[in-house]
């Protein structure tokens, strides 16, 4: 096979031999090219894997002291305080009102239960307010924590004065 091809290139013009290694060295530079970017894809997601891969290495070499400081956490809430859907809408509610928010939209979400915990969870958003009674509310809000806490907090001020506030808002209840 490679005699023939051989016997085949030396029977060409010069101008042929050519015009043949300069297609030949196209594909090769093409298939090169295809070669690099694949070796570099491979690259990055290797680089990815083994970041990954560290992270919760660490994770699970942290495992003992996680659990430990989870346990002291819960060890010192106390399951009364706790709110449970209908008590986290109440509360919110009540210190919207009590900040002066009248145009309060608060929509609940399902909760999330693991384990010996609940989470629940709503969204909270209110229009056309001034600082003084958002930072209002948002004072209030805090003196409820750690029962009650801001996983999302997003504040826009169109530019007529007023703000617009929308916040996520997620209560933890212990199970009796």
């Amino acid at each position: 096979m490679i005699r023939s091809l051989r016997a085949f290139f030396m029977s060409r013009l010069l101008r042929e031999k050519l015009l043949l290694l300069a297609f030949v060295g196209l594909g090769m530079l093409w298939w090169l090219s295809a070669f690099a970017t694949r070796a570099a894809r491979f690259s990055r997601d290797q680089q990815a894997t083994s970041l990954a891969l560290a992270i919760q290495q660490q994770w699970l070499n942290n495992r003992g002291a996680i659990e430990a400081t989870a346990q002291k956490a819960a060890s010192q809430l106390d399951p009364a305080q706790t709110r449970n859907s209908t008590r986290l809408f109440t509360e919110v509610s009540n210190l919207a009102n009590a900040a002066g928010f009248r145009n309060a939209v608060i929509n609940p979400q399902p909760a999330a239960t693991i384990g010996q915990f609940s989470i629940h969870t709503l969204n909270f958003t209110v229009n056309n307010v001034d600082w003084e009674a958002l930072r209002k509310f948002y004072q209030a809000l805090q003196t409820k924590a750690p029962y009650i806490g801001i996983d999302q907090f997003t504040l826009s001020n169109p530019g007529n004065g007023t703000h617009t506030l929308g916040m996520r808002i997620s209560s933890v209840e212990v199970s009796r």
